[in-house]
């Protein structure tokens, strides 16, 4: 007969098997009872072992494959070796240091009697050593660049150009010139010295760091104004290799302004104002990567200037027909090699216009 509820004949053939419907879902198919860690005794053993009914398997170790062994090999090495390499690096990264700040000097140089002008500036220059200087940026020249031990030609040729470009910016913008922004030579500078120049513009002092025409050169414009914008240049850059790691570019440049007083139009006469710069540059290699430079050292002589004039924060150049005191040792020419004195010079009458 059939279970509770199933006909005398049995389940109909296609009809669904009543009950186990509900156990379908739990079916172990042949890997699974094989998998299992528990095993049932036969009869027969339980007879003979008057034992527990089921008996536990030993557990099934499984094997990797070979290439699964090749490749944890693998990884590990790798892993391995890049340890080694990252603690054995061939190639030492720099130690990191902060730059120097910037050593500053600003030498008025007193002109020996009255500044000599004229209507047009165009005869200041033809008669002054300035004639043969040549105009604005083409007279800042770039030597040729040579590979040094540890650099390149690229290298040498990015460190001269990013000294150029810093010295456009801080000696021929007119905007820098006349007292206004100074972010074109700013953005030119190594993040690391930023501070010290803000400190410079927000409290300038003469105390050989914080003077912001250390920086660049900029006039009074309450009392200046530039009378022609062709602004006479002649100097040289040379670059070096100072260690594996860093360039130095050397900088020594004379700048030539024609000035008229501030407010006075072309009535006033103009005059000339010479500037000599020598500023070094250092270069490590993310200055070289960024186009910005370290500046170490800046020293400027500048003039006709009256000696107790203020300097360090804007130039007060004395314009045509004004005199000044006697400054230092007679003879300062801004336009030949060589220092002048600590305080101030006497500006060279042959460095000025002999009309």
């Amino acid at each position: 007969m059939g279970g509770p509820g199933e006909p005398p004949e049995g389940t109909p053939e296609g009809a669904p098997a009543g009950g186990e419907d509900e156990y379908r879902s739990v079916v172990f198919d042949e890997s699974f009872v094989r998998a299992a860690r528990l095993q049932e005794y036969s009869a027969q053993e339980r007879m003979s072992d008057h034992t527990h009914a089921v008996r536990r398997l030993p557990a099934r170790h499984r094997h990797l494959s070979k290439q699964a062994v090749i490749l944890v090999l693998l990884i590990a090495v790798a892993f391995g070796t890049a340890i080694y390499m990252g603690v054995r690096h061939p190639y030492q990264t720099p130690a990191e240091t902060r730059p120097e700040p910037l050593r500053m000097m600003v030498i008025p140089l007193a002109p020996p009697g009255a500044v000599p002008g004229a209507a047009k500036p165009s005869d200041l220059f033809a008669h002054s050593p300035a004639a043969q200087f040549r105009v604005g940026a083409s007279g800042i020249n770039l030597p040729s660049a040579r590979r040094t031990s540890h650099f390149s030609d690229g290298q040498v040729m990015t460190a001269l150009t990013t000294a150029k470009d810093y010295l456009v910016e801080s000696s021929l913008d007119p905007d820098v010139l006349t007292g206004g922004a100074v972010r074109s030579a700013r953005i030119l500078l190594d993040p690391r010295q930023l501070d010290q120049f803000d400190d410079s513009f927000a409290h300038p002092a003469a105390d050989g760091r914080h003077a912001p025409t250390g920086w660049l050169v900029r006039f009074d414009p309450t009392k200046t104004a530039l009378a022609a914008p062709g602004i006479r240049v002649n100097g040289t850059l040379r670059a070096t290799e100072t260690d594996k790691n860093t360039l130095e570019v050397t900088s020594d440049h004379t700048f030539v302004y024609a000035l008229r007083p501030a407010g006075k139009g072309e009535h006033a006469k103009a005059s000339l104002f010479t500037v000599r710069r020598e500023l070094q540059f250092r270069f490590d290699r993310d200055d070289l990567r960024m186009r910005q430079a370290e500046l170490l050292v800046s020293y400027m002589q500048a003039g006709p200037l009256a000696c107790s004039a203020d300097a360090a924060n804007q130039l007060r150049p004395l314009l045509a027909g004004q005199k000044a005191k006697a400054g230092g040792p007679a003879g300062t020419d801004p336009y030949a090699t060589g220092a002048a004195t600590a305080l101030c010079g006497s500006l060279s009458a042959t460095a000025q216009p002999s009309l």
